[in-house]
């Protein structure tokens, strides 16, 4: 099986792909592209014009959920619980992750100081949401690593990335949750999913969207 991951350098929703198969062991090779100017290839792979892809010999997998799925399906070990039940809330809770991925990214692009508070709000209200299901130990209170755990994974090293350096950033995460991203960012798997020019990168797209809160920031 050879196996052929198409991404973003800063998507991360690829990023969960990559964690997956780090933690897996699996081979893979990975190529980045611009989603700004895309490869004339890519239009004809993508049915939806996003990443990330995965080709697994010849068939084609888009969709990040669907991938990570795939992957615990037919690579040891297996990273879902075995009860069907608690299989689909996790499935439902991840893609309410997906959810918040897009609405901090949406934070980040907001053009003026009266948008990004908005927002920051809404999205601190979003990610407080969280806070019962773990509560529950549904997730995030076992050393076990999940596919739950990588999907949200991203979500929190984009948090932890900004508390470096914007102060209302630091009290976003709830308590209850503050044991769990601090267990995620320590997994080496997460540490090793981005370049290692991330944190730079980051800053430089969203200032190039017109970020006024990567504006507020001093380089």
């Amino acid at each position: 099986m050879v196996l052929r991951l198409i991404s973003f350098v800063l998507c991360p929703f690829a990023q969960r792909v990559v964690i997956t198969l780090k933690e897996k062991g699996v081979d893979f090779s990975l190529e980045h592209i611009d989603l700004a100017a895309p490869p004339d290839w890519f239009a004809q792979l993508s049915p939806l014009g996003k990443v990330p892809l995965l080709e697994v010999d010849e068939t084609l997998l888009f969709e990040s959920s669907v991938i990570i799925d795939y992957l615990d399906q037919v690579h040891a070990p297996k990273m879902q619980p075995e009860d069907p039940l608690e299989r689909a809330q996790h499935k439902a809770w991840i893609e309410y992750g997906s959810g918040l991925l897009l609405d901090q990214a949406s934070v980040l692009h907001a053009k003026d100081e009266t948008d990004y508070q908005k927002k920051l709000e809404a999205f601190q209200q979003s990610l407080s949401r969280l806070s019962d299901p773990v509560a529950e130990r549904l997730f995030g209170q076992t050393e076990r690593f999940l596919l739950i755990d990588v999907a949200y994974a991203p979500l929190f090293m984009r948090i932890a990335l900004m508390a470096e350096w914007r102060p209302e950033w630091r009290e976003l995460v709830p308590p209850l949750l503050q044991p769990w991203q601090r267990r995620l960012l320590d997994r080496p798997s997460v540490a090793q999913s981005v370049v290692g020019d991330f944190a730079l990168r980051y800053r430089e797209f969203f200032l190039a969207k017109g970020s006024w809160v990567m504006g507020q920031i001093k380089a």
